[in-house]
């Protein structure tokens, strides 16, 4: 054979013999187990602060100024935001039925929202001007004191805690807090959910209420209420715990999850207002004064009444 030859022969046998098998083929992607991921910002809670607040005792926090009337006197309050052409309200567009954002118009729509028109009415004659700012519960009071909106319109519970910082106007709506499960998940109420995640929104009370209920339940905290449902969705928590109106919306929203368990906390609802603001507290009382008397029934005819049943306005409480 020539040379040549052989050298071609020798080369293709070397070739041959790296293309056979030499053991286990290497895993270049070696599969691991994905973990769900989580919405910015959510994860357990270790400390919730004390229940309810923290602050000294305030007597009654829902007892409000006495309205005087819906007059604008030249320099006020109401008198410079008319002049700036513009209502800003915090409001949230992530919780059906009290303020959400309709997938087909845009629009921001909710019982909470239709509050806040009202306020708009009376200060322009005009409900359009209002400029609509979507916040997150834990948001609600620095928005107000950092001058970023004139008021706070977001399912807010009036408590001692927040009146450190804020004033609030009489109370337009009380709900109370429960439960939403996954229909089959056999769960009735918070005694079922000892080392069991339960969602809430990071800064609100829910949180602390879940902590002193059941101190064996593992808080759960996220920035929107949408994103516990998702987790729920997903099996990443067990259970979300906040106020029944909230609750409603998400289990109209998933027919899957079921309200469950009796009222454990009452919370009601209050307009935040800067501290500093006393004559805005007094206006606006006087515009819920009316909104009591007529359009408050239809309003929540229309939004809560299907969910929860018939109510009728609370009562206000003024000094």
């Amino acid at each position: 054979m020539r040379p040549k030859l052989t050298a071609v022969f020798a080369t293709f046998a070397v070739l041959v013999a790296g293309c056979g098998s030499a053991g286990d083929p290497h895993n270049l992607a070696p599969a691991v187990t994905a973990e769900r991921p989580l919405p910015a910002n959510a994860g357990k809670v270790t400390e919730t602060g004390e229940p309810g607040g923290g602050s000294e005792d305030c007597g009654d926090p829902t007892v409000s100024l006495r309205p005087d009337g819906k007059d604008i006197p030249s320099n006020s309050t109401m008198d410079k935001i008319k002049e700036s052409g513009k209502l800003r309200v915090g409001v949230d567009q992530n919780t059906y039925l009290f303020g959400f954002r309709n997938p087909t118009s845009g629009t921001l729509e909710g019982f909470d929202i239709e509050i806040a028109r009202e306020i708009a009415e009376a200060i322009f004659g005009d409900d359009s001007k209002v400029q609509f700012v979507a916040i997150t519960s834990g948001q609600r009071i620095d928005v107000l004191k950092e001058d970023k909106v004139d008021i706070v319109v977001r399912t807010m519970t009036i408590n001692c805690e927040r009146r450190e910082d804020i004033e609030f106007s009489s109370v337009y709506f009380v709900a109370g807090q429960r439960l939403l499960v996954r229909k089959d998940s056999g769960h009735q109420g918070m005694d079922d959910l000892d080392d069991k995640a339960v969602c809430a929104a990071q800064g609100s009370t829910s949180l602390k209420n879940i902590a002193e209920v059941n101190p064996e339940a593992i808080p759960f905290a996220v920035d929107n209420w949408s994103d516990c449902l998702v987790l729920m969705q997903q099996g990443q928590v067990d259970a979300i715990s906040t106020d029944d109106t909230i609750l409603a919306g998400m289990a109209q929203q998933d027919p899957t999850t079921v309200v469950v368990g009796d009222q454990f906390t009452s919370e009601p609802y209050g307009v935040g207002i800067p501290q500093e603001n006393k004559d805005m507290v007094r206006f606006i009382n006087a515009v819920l004064e009316d909104v009591r008397k007529g359009s408050w029934q239809s309003s929540y005819d229309r939004w809560i009444e299907p969910v929860l049943g018939s109510s009728n306005p609370p009562r206000p409480k003024y000094k």
